[in-house]
């Protein structure tokens, strides 16, 4: 007698296997939200390397690695996992997690200890990188800094003040670009030379509802609570003038705000205005 096995690729009944590829959901023009809540996949500008972007429980997108990594050789402090299509900043419980791309992008510094096997992924990927440049399929990219040039004496994460509340910007003011859907992203900034801008002013680092009281303190604010509510509507939904109905469809990427908090944005207080505004496109 010879053993009835079922073939590979197959079930035991001999019905075909079938293995539904995992795949993260991506946010189309005809879904009515804006927020994608799972990944959606793509490539890093500084190193050419597939990521898969997820929304963080602060409703920012998070770059993750495309792969699992086994938890006990990557320190705690890196772990990530997903739950309900959010990324959390620890570990399930389980033996794998996940490990965001910022810490092994070879064109980044980290600022933490990475551990041996973090850091041996780095060096993997620089050399798939620096083979990409050789061969002339990846041009090389200036390293990102967060930083901008020190004539300008702009803040890097700006705190503006809008529709009763403060909040970070996630770039600086004059690089704030519009979020709607067109055939691509639209690339119109959303400080337009045409729209009212807000004043640069010294305001107290007071905490807003649900925060701990800090030391009273003058930091330096855009503020546009002088706009009307129109056009304050339209900065917190970070879109240029041409784009600020409210959209029919997702928009291409999630506005890049924070809720401001004193304590955990303290590097980003400033005690002093910035320069006087010049004559260049985009300034304030």
């Amino acid at each position: 007698m010879h053993p009835n096995t079922a073939p590979a690729g197959r079930h035991w009944d001999g019905s075909p296997r079938t293995a539904r590829p995992r795949r993260p959901l991506q946010t189309t023009t005809t879904n009515s939200g804006r927020l994608p809540r799972t990944g959606h996949s793509g490539r890093c500008r500084q190193c050419a390397h597939r990521i898969d972007w997820y929304q963080g429980v602060d409703q920012r997108p998070i770059a993750l690695h495309p792969t699992e990594m086994p938890a006990c050789q990557i320190p705690t402090s890196f772990h990530w996992h997903l739950g309900g299509g959010i990324a959390h900043p620890h570990g399930d419980g389980s033996a794998w997690c996940r490990i965001a791309h910022l810490a092994l992008c070879p064109r980044r510094t980290p600022t933490t200890p990475t551990g041996p096997h973090i850091e041996s992924l780095r060096r993997q990927l620089a050399v798939r990188t620096r083979r990409l440049i050789d061969t002339g399929q990846f041009p090389p990219a200036p390293p990102a800094t967060c930083t901008p040039p020190a004539s300008s004496g702009r803040p890097a994460l700006p705190v503006v003040q809008l529709l009763l509340g403060r909040y970070l910007a996630g770039a600086p003011l004059e690089d704030l670009r519009c979020v709607a859907h067109t055939r691509r992203r639209c690339p119109q900034p959303v400080l337009h030379l045409t729209s009212p801008r807000g004043v640069w002013t010294l305001l107290p680092a007071s905490p807003q509802r649900g925060q701990l009281a800090v030391p009273t303190r003058l930091m330096a604010v855009y503020d546009l609570s002088c706009l009307p509510y129109a056009e304050q509507l339209r900065w917190r939904t970070q879109r240029c003038p041409s784009h600020a109905a409210p959209p029919g469809g997702a928009d291409f990427a999630p506005a890049g705000w924070q809720i401001f908090d004193p304590l955990r944005h303290t590097a980003h207080i400033h005690s002093r205005l910035p320069h006087a505004p010049s004559t260049h496109r985009g300034e304030a």
